[in-house]
């Protein structure tokens, strides 16, 4: 999820009444909610589009959840320390203890993997134990609706909390609000990946992705071996292999020109399309303007738009697509 997501997370975990534990306490929440994005720092050295092979894994993993927490438990303790030596110490400032410090940065770094988790992306929640991908397909990456939630709920609590009312309850009521909004969009998901993959499509590749604003749409993609239908809305009966299928309506777009295999066999020591082949979940090879490949994904994939999640193979010619 974005970082605003992750911040609210946290800052509403402080006004649920956590904060009370420590001095410190809400930058331990927050930015360990934040502390496993870290590894956007891999844009500084990696080429091209090998960030998607590194990001969310190495950072998101058990053995980071534990380092990162301490990491910032001996800094914000060192940071009240240096404070008080100089003599700027805050006086309202409730008393340091190292242990809460710690254990408030576990539990705010533990909410971002499990935030991660819920999109289409992917995230290597065993790393590096195991390099598996994970996906929730439960929310879109930037979700409005809990921005807005959890906004006005942390603005509401600081304000009661300024006036000396009943400040935590608004914070607690948003999170219980929050965990139900999730469950539902999951629920809307697995019945909609469960319908498509175990009758209509058995055997292929079905995800339902969120699409922004309105929540309870799904965008299907539905397909395999470099060629995926993009969909609108459920289908009953539509085969992909069906030599009509072009022609049919419901399809936003049928993505897929060239034969995957060939291109990728083509494509030796080429450290992107590796690192692009390790993230993807739905790759597709499309022509470029000179008969060359372009590879794509189709969760990320917008003919209208720049694509950002994509790899240039110039020295590799289009193959057709077999006929299925």
């Amino acid at each position: 999820m974005d970082n605003l997501t992750h911040s609210l997370v946290g800052a509403l975990l402080g006004q649920a009444g956590l904060k009370k534990k420590t001095g410190l306490a809400m930058p331990a929440l927050i930015i360990g909610a934040n502390l496993p994005d870290v590894d956007a720092a891999c844009f500084f050295w990696l080429e091209g589009q090998e960030h998607l092979g590194f990001r969310r894994g190495i950072t998101h993993g058990p053995p980071a959840m534990v380092l990162l927490p301490l990491i910032l438990a001996v800094l914000l303790w060192g940071f009240d320390r240096w404070q008080e030596k100089r003599g700027k110490r805050p006086e309202g400032r409730r008393p340091v203890s190292f242990k809460w410090l710690f254990l408030l940065s576990f539990i705010g770094c533990l909410t971002h993997p499990a935030l991660d988790w819920l999109n289409v992306y992917g995230i290597r929640l065993l790393e590096p134990f195991s390099s598996q991908w994970f996906y929730g397909d439960t929310l879109f990456i930037i979700d409005v609706w809990l921005w807005a939630l959890m906004g006005f709920a942390t603005w509401f609590s600081l304000r009661r909390e300024k006036r000396d009312g009943e400040w935590m309850r608004p914070a607690r009521v948003a999170i219980a609000v929050s965990l139900a909004y999730i469950a539902m969009n999951g629920a809307i998901t697995s019945g909609r990946e469960a319908r498509d993959s175990d009758v209509v499509f058995p055997g292929r590749v079905v995800i339902a992705s969120p699409v922004p604003l309105w929540f309870w749409q799904r965008e299907m993609i539905i397909g395999g071996n470099g060629e995926y239908g993009i969909i609108d809305h459920a289908i009953e009966s539509q085969d992909l292999n069906s030599t009509t299928r072009k022609n049919d309506a419901k399809f936003i777009e049928l993505v897929g020109e060239c034969a995957l295999a060939p291109a990728i066999a083509s494509a030796e020591e080429n450290s992107e399309l590796e690192a692009f082949l390790f993230w993807s979940r739905a790759p597709f090879a499309k022509r470029a303007e000179d008969g060359s490949v372009v590879l794509h994904d189709a969760r990320f994939y917008d003919p209208r738009a720049r694509d950002r999640f994509s790899v240039a193979l110039p020295d590799v010619a289009c193959q057709e697509l077999p006929s299925q």
